[in-house]
């Protein structure tokens, strides 16, 4: 079994340090090199031939912005993972980032350097393990699954939690002496979808009034490929939950709003429900759907506590759509780590909604969609390149 290779571009020679530290104490990641800005990556990719790209965006010489034009301009393909600030101008920085084929983006700690990398690294292992995996399978590495590394996050939960009750040197060793690199969960390669369960509807499928779609990691990318190549004469309301923090959706659906015919907004609360409009859920918001005494369809957000460890969540956003809409939605669920929305859109089909899921060969990460189909969920599999002529035909089909 192969390494993730990464090679993480930073001018803070500490947040290299330190970031190199998460990868190498991380079984299936290594760290290919090290750049202090963007030019000099340009010089060394040939060399270090990695799999996937932390980049910072200020840097002198040049920043992680012209670094992503070279990678346009020269087809670069290797897959770009962006270390973002909290500040309200660093999201629409970030957001260019997107824009410019940058494939996820992460947060710094506190905003900018510090040493506080642990609050973030399994978040950053995650996106490492789904865009890194992905592109080297793709060119004929054998690297280790999803799943892997998404038990390593669970693995450092439980040295967190050590640590607290032992202090940080006694849970170190404790785990030192169960394996030499955090592992305490039995891991394996993903196994096959299983045949899925069967639902039996209470109702016929009837008039598309909503759609509703849930997606995690991989998620910028492919709702950019979707959106802009959906109907521009469709005539439902499209609900998005991506998991996303605060301070970002706002101009994460301005972006998307540059691309796609139909008008894309971030989602407020008490807001009326409107034909072909896309509502993007605010990072840190639930998003779900109300109907009034009146019989009218409102949009609400609240601050619930976090569902499968996501707000927004898109089963919150599903469970509101079975209830309100019943048999008169479409839910598709796509790419993402984890179980976000399936056992929710699985209610959507028992309600008699019609279901799409995003298949496993287009998938960064077949975890969502995955467990939805295996619940019986999922009506059909369908590759990202269909996705917006599968929902265009079903909502115009049945408008």
């Amino acid at each position: 079994m192969e390494d993730i290779s990464v090679v993480i571009c930073d001018d803070s020679a500490l947040m290299r340090n330190l970031i190199s530290r998460v990868i190498e104490g991380t079984e299936g990641l290594s760290v290919a090199g090290k750049a202090m800005n963007g030019q000099f990556l340009v010089e060394k990719l040939s060399l270090y031939k990695p799999d996937v790209i932390i980049l910072d965006i200020e840097m002198p010489v040049m920043t992680g912005v012209e670094f992503l034009r070279w990678r346009k301009q020269n087809k670069v393909d290797v897959p770009v993972i962006i270390l973002s600030s909290i500040a309200e101008k660093g999201a629409a920085v970030t957001i260019e980032c997107l824009e410019l084929g940058a494939a996820d983006f992460i947060t710094k700690p506190n905003g900018s350097v510090s040493a506080d990398i642990s609050s973030v690294s399994d978040r950053l292992i995650e996106l490492i393990a789904s865009y890194g995996g992905s592109y080297a399978r793709r060119h004929g590495k054998q690297v280790r699954s999803s799943d892997f590394f998404s038990n390593l996050g669970s693995d450092r939960l439980v040295e967190r939690k050590l640590a607290s009750k032992l202090g940080a040197d006694k849970a170190k060793e404790f785990l030192s002496t169960t394996a030499s690199k955090p592992s305490l969960a039995p891991v394996s390669s993903a196994p096959a979808s299983k045949e899925p369960a069967v639902i039996e509807p209470l109702r016929n499928p009837g008039k598309i009034e909503v759609i509703a779609i849930g997606i995690s990691t991989g998620g910028p990318n492919a709702l950019r490929d979707v959106f802009k190549m959906i109907d521009p004469h469709l005539k439902q309301p499209v609900l998005v939950v991506q998991h996303m923090p605060a301070g970002f959706t706002k101009e994460f659906a301005n972006s998307l709003n540059k691309i796609c015919a139909l008008n894309v907004k971030e989602a407020e609360d008490n807001e009326p429900i409107e034909g072909g409009t896309i509502y993007i859920a605010p990072g840190n918001y639930h998003i779900y759907v109300e109907q009034t005494s009146l019989g009218k369809k409102m949009l609400r957000l609240s601050q619930e506590p976090q569902r499968n460890g996501h707000r927004p969540s898109a089963d919150v956003l599903f469970e509101s759509v079975a209830k309100v809409y019943q048999n008169h939605a479409l839910g598709v669920i796509m790419t993402g780590m984890g179980k976000d929305g399936a056992v929710e859109l699985a209610e959507m089909r028992k309600q008699g909604a019609w279901t799409l899921g995003q298949d496993e060969a287009t998938a960064i990460v077949y975890g969502m969609p995955k467990v939805a189909y295996e619940l019986g969920g999922v009506q059909k599999q369908v590759p990202l390149e269909k996705m917006a002529d599968e929902i265009s035909r079903l909502a115009r089909e049945n408008s």
